[in-house]
């Protein structure tokens, strides 16, 4: 069991539960805003987690709601964990907004299971070949950006090495490992350290090999984190100026289906290190 907290997913929680009490009172957004003396507009932000609440407006909603002392407390201690800044929050102008999100999401994932068919994950990604991947972007930071990006990617890359470290599986093309990113040098470093990842207990690594074929998820990568409950699991596909969120069970399941038949037409884990540790002494 993860005990991370992140405010990201404390906030999401929230506005799940502040959304199902108003719809199970019958209320509109606009006569909550007038018993709490906000605005129905504040109301459709919070229920839509773009605005965290404030813990009085909770208490106040908590009193509409007709909850009891103790659920209504509980609410509010979650507003509050929900307005505490997370540490990536201190880097906010190094990435998008959207990535944020999903960098607040990951800091408390129990699991995450990633498809990926053209890079190595972020958190499996060593800093030449992070490095290289921002040289090749159209319009190339200054150094200062791109070292605070990779001081990101550092500081996420903690996660692994935690005590209560989210059990990770990643299935990665074999593409993606012969794509020569920063160089041989860079990419034999990178397959070294995916090898040694191979070594965690938190860690399954598996390799899609080039003669398994078509496959149905050959259109994007895509990312499951799931949580300890009552949070549900998300499905994350990134595209190239955003990043789109499925919550909704019957979308999830879709990608959760998807990653199921990646890992039957993978190698094993013992198979895909092998195809690893051979592509880096091929390297040249």
């Amino acid at each position: 069991m993860a005990n991370r907290v992140s405010p990201t997913v404390r906030r999401r929680r929230l506005a799940g539960v502040l959304a199902r009490l108003r719809a199970d009172s019958g209320l509109t957004r606009e006569q909550v805003a007038d018993y709490v003396g906000i605005g129905a507009v504040t109301i459709t932000r919070i229920e839509s987690c773009k605005t965290p609440a404030k813990p009085a407006d909770v208490a106040m909603m908590g009193k509409l709601y007709e909850l009891g002392e103790e659920e209504t407390e509980a609410l509010v201690a979650l507003a509050r964990q929900a307005r505490k800044r997370g540490w990536w929050q201190q880097y906010g102008d190094a990435f998008p907004a959207w990535f944020e999100v999903y960098v607040g999401l990951e800091e408390e994932a129990s699991k995450i299971r990633s498809w990926q068919p053209e890079l190595v994950p972020g958190l499996l990604q060593s800093p030449g070949y992070a490095r290289a991947l921002i040289l090749a972007e159209p319009e190339v930071p200054v150094e200062e950006e791109i070292e605070r990006r990779l001081a990101v990617r550092a500081k996420r890359q903690d996660l692994l090495s935690a005590v209560d470290a989210p059990q990770m599986h990643v299935v990665v093309s074999e593409g993606a490992l012969r794509q020569k990113i920063g160089g041989p040098e860079v990419m034999r470093e990178q397959l070294r350290r995916l090898g040694a990842a191979c070594d965690q207990d938190s860690m399954a690594i598996q390799v899609l090999p080039f003669d398994a074929g078509a496959h149905p998820a050959m259109q994007s990568g895509f990312h499951l984190l799931s949580f300890v409950e009552p949070d549900p699991t998300v499905a994350h596909i990134a595209y190239r100026t955003g990043g789109l969120y499925l919550e909704q069970p019957s979308e999830v399941d879709v990608y959760e289906d998807l990653f199921d038949r990646l890992c039957a037409k993978a190698l094993d884990a013992e198979a895909s290190r092998t195809l690893i540790e051979r592509i880096a002494a091929e390297m040249s």
